[in-house]
C-alpha cells in the first residue's frame, strides 16, 4: 500500500505535525454528533481534509472553507481579487479543483463574477456543504481513518 492511500501513514504524518496530539478525544467525539460540528470545530476541518483526500474529493472541505473566509471580507477590492481565484480554481469548467456544482449555479455565479457580493458563492456553498454532509461524512465517521484516531485517544486517555 502507498503512504499516500495508506490510512495508518496520514495519522502518523498528522501525528509528525502534531495535529492528533493536540486533538482531544472530546472534539473526536463531537464530529459525530453533527456535521456542523465537525466543519466548526478547531481541527475537525483539517483531519476531515485529510480524509477527503484519500477520496479525491479534499476540493470540497477546500471551497467550503474559502467561502467562508470570502464572506469576512470587507474591502470591495480584496474580494473582486479573492472571488476570480475562487472562479478560477473552482467554479469554472475544467478548473484544477473544479466542484460538482449543477449549471444554474454556475452560470449565476458567472454572472456576478465582475462584481462579486459577500453572497455571491453562497449557492455552490450550500451545495457543497450538502454534497459533503450527505454523501462523504457518513463514510467518514466509518472509516477506519475515523475510527482509528478515535481509538487511539481513546487508549491515550485510560
Amino acid at each position: 500500500m502507498s503512504p499516500n492511500s495508506c490510512w495508518l501513514c496520514k495519522i502518523f504524518r498528522a501525528e509528525e505535525n502534531g495535529i492528533s496530539s493536540k486533538v482531544s478525544l472530546e472534539e473526536v467525539l463531537q464530529w459525530s454528533q453533527s456535521f456542523e460540528k465537525l466543519v466548526t470545530s478547531k481541527y475537525g476541518p483539517l483531519i476531515y481534509k485529510t480524509y477527503l483526500k484519500t477520496e479525491h474529493s479534499d476540493e470540497n472541505i477546500e471551497f467550503w472553507l474559502a467561502c467562508e473566509a470570502y464572506k469576512k471580507i470587507t474591502s470591495q477590492r480584496k474580494r473582486i481579487s479573492v472571488a476570480r481565484k475562487l472562479f478560477t480554481g473552482y467554479i469554472q469548467p475544467q478548473a484544477p479543483k473544479e466542484i460538482n456544482i449543477d449549471s444554474p449555479v454556475r452560470n449565476a455565479i458567472i454572472r456576478n463574477i465582475q462584481e462579486p457580493t459577500e453572497s455571491c458563492f453562497d449557492e455552490a456553498q450550500r451545495i457543497i456543504y450538502m454534497h459533503m454532509e450527505r454523501d462523504s461524512y457518513p463514510r467518514f465517521l466509518e472509516s477506519r481513518f475515523y475510527q482509528k484516531l478515535k481509538h487511539s485517544l481513546q487508549t491515550n486517555s485510560n
